[in-house]
């Protein structure tokens, strides 16, 4: 393994997610494949984190092993004081229902469940009543007072990842990972998921790590880290568009000519 490679919130934030030396390994010998090499970044509560890099340099891998969706070879991950590798399956199961948020690009909803049905249908698992003035603010937040009643056939694109990220939080998570959650919706679409986030973070004070490919997406973070070969290369703090697209640009062009 090569030195331990860091990035921290760019504020003095409190930390809702941690990896420390965090390595994944697939094959052996001359088949072995290192996803994940040595990595240790935070995750501040109240911020909006995107992953970037080229297909292949971890970052979905990165998500799903401190999101507790995947094992790891080596190292730690935490959530809040949570250390995940402690974990028996079923206290895992537990903590992913209790403290986490999913949003998935292929949305996950279930067809036969109103859209209010698939948005409280983690707490309805877990036995828990939800929160109704939080439930009504996520809601309104999202915009699908107007939809309740209404199943995902009968929602548009747009609206089926609403009701998503309102389902990711209702419960109120410790975090909500986000794995190109807006990489089926057109760009309008797209941009009005975005701004949920966005504001479920700063109105909120929410917790979001979203893993892109899309520039524009990823300029509605507080922050990117950018990964390459298993590994953080850069970070970037308050991204635009045009400053992202110009950082992969450079990693593409490094790429051609390594």
């Amino acid at each position: 393994m090569t030195a331990m490679n860091y990035a921290a919130p760019h504020t003095a934030l409190a930390v809702a997610a941690r990896a420390t030396g965090l390595s994944k390994v697939y094959g052996q010998g001359e088949t072995q494949v290192v996803a994940l090499n040595n990595v240790s970044v935070d995750f501040g509560q109240g911020q909006f984190t995107a992953i970037m890099g080229p297909s292949g340099s971890g970052k979905s891998t990165l998500m799903h092993c401190v999101a507790g969706l995947d094992t790891f070879s080596s190292g730690s991950v935490r959530i809040g004081d949570t250390e995940l590798g402690s974990l028996k399956d079923k206290h895992l199961t537990q903590l992913r229902r209790d403290k986490i948020g999913f949003i998935f690009q292929a949305f996950n909803l279930l067809p036969t469940l109103t859209a209010l049905e698939n948005i409280t249908l983690p707490m309805d698992i877990a036995g828990r009543k939800p929160d109704q003035r939080w439930l009504d603010t996520v809601i309104d937040m999202v915009g699908l007072s107007g939809r309740l009643g209404h199943r995902p056939t009968q929602l548009s694109g747009g609206q089926q990842q609403r009701v998503a990220v309102a389902r990711a939080l209702a419960s109120r998570p410790e975090i909500i990972f986000g794995d190109e959650p807006t990489g089926n919706l057109d760009s309008r679409s797209g941009a009005e998921v975005l701004g949920f986030l966005r504001n479920s973070v700063r109105e909120l004070g929410q917790t979001v790590v979203m893993v892109t490919h899309d520039p524009v997406a990823a300029s509605y973070a507080d922050r990117v880290i950018f990964l390459a070969d298993g590994s953080i290369v850069d970070e970037m703090i308050n991204p635009t568009a045009d400053g992202v697209l110009d950082r992969m640009k450079a990693f593409d062009a490094k790429g051609r000519t390594s």
